[in-house]
């Protein structure tokens, strides 16, 4: 007999319809677990119950952004699903699988469970994202030569000057400042993001020039016009997180002669010297203010007095007075200390 493939298809098709009601409608006890694990109430020890913030109702929409959610136990779907064998452990009829619960919850007309428990989820959707979706997010700019693996053994040991780690600090309103620190002296150089001109004021453009200043044009004309300053020897390499502002670090390499490589995702330690530097940023510019407010001669104050501060970590000398005494065993006669 000849193999049919629509034949075929159509026959599996057909034997995958569900004409019966879902579990989560048919079994009430079922359906209470699933929903008083995904809300429920938040509990102290001796069983009081803590109402939390007053959260705005769910409107059917996306998650909220800088909001109170409701405070929930938001077991996830998964964690419910494995539970359920440990608490009914001879209870067949007291199984389903965390895609049922999604479905429930997202799939129109499978519907056993209340719409608004999305918002009790962790992530907060009212969409669910297709896995196809997720494969074409932030990170095709890294490439596996640029990985940090790929980063010369000089940069690890910190015996020679010139590689440096980078990253960004957020305030309100997409502002930012860049920071760079060189990995052995923790010399500090600090970047002045200007939004953009229309800012605020042009319709924002689908796939356009990220006016808000840190865009990646923006982050590659601003690392260019600060590190081109320096001597050549200080300008080895670059370690930068996996965010897309540097995802025209080819032509950065290009105009600085400066390698770039980015870090493992969520591994902040491999940049730890830029993480620490941060910190210490945080007491200029704390977090939830807006950084335009502060100019280039600002920032650069703020750079100096990083730079003059004297660090455990260098016998309690200075940033700028360790980058000094190594440039002096490096440099040519004649090239000028930095400052």
């Amino acid at each position: 007999m000849d193999y049919k493939p629509l034949t075929a298809q159509w026959h599996a098709e057909r034997r995958a319809r569900r004409p019966k009601p879902a579990k989560l409608i048919t079994n009430e006890r079922l359906r209470d677990y699933v929903q008083e694990r995904l809300a429920g109430v938040i509990r102290t020890p001796d069983g009081t119950v803590v109402p939390g913030p007053a959260a705005p109702a769910w409107n059917g929409r996306n998650k909220p952004h800088r909001q109170d959610r409701r405070w929930v136990n938001a077991w996830s779907p998964e964690q419910i699903s494995r539970r359920l064998p440990v608490d009914f452990p001879h209870d067949e009829t007291m199984r389903i699988s965390h895609e049922a619960i999604y479905q429930a919850l997202y799939v129109q007309g499978r519907g056993a469970l209340k719409r608004e428990l999305v918002a009790c989820l962790r992530t907060g959707r009212a969409l669910r994202v297709p896995r196809e979706r997720t494969r074409g997010r932030p990170g095709a700019h890294v490439t596996p030569e640029v990985m940090i693996s790929e980063r010369p053994a000089e940069a690890e040991d910190r015996a020679i000057p010139g590689h440096w780690e980078g990253d960004l600090i957020i305030g309100t309103g997409r502002s930012a400042i860049g920071t760079l620190v060189e990995r052995t002296t923790r010399f500090t150089l600090l970047l002045h993001l200007p939004r953009m001109e229309g800012y605020g004021v042009e319709p924002r453009v689908k796939n356009g020039p990220a006016l808000a200043g840190y865009g990646a044009e923006a982050m590659k004309d601003a690392i260019t016009a600060r590190i081109s300053t320096l001597p050549e020897q200080l300008r080895r390499s670059l370690t930068w997180d996996r965010g897309k502002e540097l995802s025209q670090h080819a032509q950065l390499k290009i105009d600085t002669g400066l390698a770039v490589y980015f870090a493992d995702p969520h591994s902040p330690w491999q940049r730890g010297t830029n993480e620490n530097t941060n910190g210490l940023l945080r007491q200029y510019f704390p977090k939830g203010i807006d950084l335009s407010r502060w100019d280039a001669k600002e920032i650069e104050a703020v750079a100096v007095a990083l730079n003059s501060r004297p660090r455990k970590t260098l016998g309690w000398r200075t940033p700028a007075e360790a980058l000094n005494e190594h440039l002096v065993l490096v440099q040519q006669a004649g090239v000028a200390t930095i400052e």
